[in-house]
């Protein structure tokens, strides 16, 4: 008993010691697990260069494989506009941060990875067009994550050259070939014997669709396809006395939009095409058949202009006796 009474305040010493170190050690291991995660989250917020777009032309020069000095002859490089990436992070406004970079690597070795763009990227188009959309984010261009070019994950550098100089797709007389990259059978189709003149370069595929996105079908720039028709087409929008239904309900249930090898974009030619609606026993506009023209009919009705040598005002007549378009 004493000898208990004599080592109690030792024994008590030992036993709180004991419990104290464990403490301390886990709260160091807390400390040394805080600082390594403030190490790896320095580490992994990316750093920008310090000289900006000087840094970048020092590679990207007109030798290298991705050259960008055309860059400064564009509006993204005007530095005094400050609505340009050129008044902030210069490159890396797009680009993203590039120090790490820059850095020189041993031979052999890649670069650290940046943001780019086009085909050859890894960064998926939908990111792609984010960094875009974050300035052109603008009344044209707000419906574009529903259009039909943002579902099927068309990337804006697919169509815009933002290095070049010249821009080919914001060209009347260049743009379609642009468009015809992706849509061929248009291509075909503008070859045909009649068409809008968009060959021609007095209209492009804009003139009538808005590509980056509207809420219409097709994306046309108007909310119907009449409208649209009418945007060159005044003349024939009426109202009229005689209304043609066909005329009032769509325009492409005679005429094709893109070509045809039909005059005046008919899908058919006159009198087959006017055959579809109108057929009357004794009238010129009954069918023809492998026996010729109907007798008693002279053939002069179904030649030529066919049907419209007589209903010449096929759009609407405004004409008092106009009833039969024919004046």
């Amino acid at each position: 008993a004493d000898m208990n009474r004599k080592h109690g305040p030792i024994t008590a010493g030992l036993l709180l010691l004991c419990l104290l170190v464990p403490l301390s050690a886990g709260a160091a291991e807390v400390d040394a697990d805080a600082k390594v995660d403030a190490k790896v989250e320095a580490k992994a917020e990316p750093a920008y260069t310090s000289r900006g777009a000087d840094t970048c032309i020092k590679c990207h020069d007109e030798d290298s494989k991705f050259p960008v000095l055309s860059i400064f002859k564009t509006k993204h490089a005007q530095q005094a506009d400050k609505r340009t990436p050129f008044a902030t992070l210069q490159c890396e406004a797009c680009h993203g941060p590039g120090a790490e970079h820059a850095q020189e690597v041993p031979e052999g070795q890649k670069q650290a990875p940046i943001i780019a763009f086009g085909a050859h990227s890894r960064v998926p188009v939908e990111k792609q067009n984010q960094i875009c959309l974050g300035c052109h984010a603008n009344q044209s261009r707000i419906a574009w994550p529903g259009s039909t070019h943002g579902g099927n994950q068309v990337a804006c550098v697919s169509c815009h050259a933002i290095h070049a100089t010249h821009d080919a797709v914001q060209t009347t007389a260049e743009q379609p070939d642009i468009c015809f990259d992706c849509h061929k059978r248009q291509r075909a189709e503008f070859d045909k014997p009649s068409t809008h003149p968009v060959r021609f370069g007095q209209m492009a595929c804009n003139s009538c669709h808005e590509v980056h996105g509207a809420i219409a079908a097709k994306l046309l720039i108007k909310p119907t396809l009449n409208e649209t028709c009418y945007s060159c087409h005044a003349e024939k929008r009426g109202p009229f006395l005689w209304e043609h239904a066909p005329v009032a309900e769509n325009c492409s249930n005679c005429h094709t939009p893109h070509g045809s090898i039909h005059p005046t974009l008919l899908v058919k030619r006159a009198p087959l095409l006017c055959q579809e609606c109108h057929s009357q026993i004794g009238h010129p506009s009954v069918a023809r058949t492998g026996a010729g023209l109907p007798d008693g009919n002279p053939s002069a009705f179904l030649l030529s202009g066919a049907c419209l040598n007589c209903h010449s005002q096929v759009h609407g007549s405004n004409h008092p006796s106009g009833v039969k378009l024919m004046r």
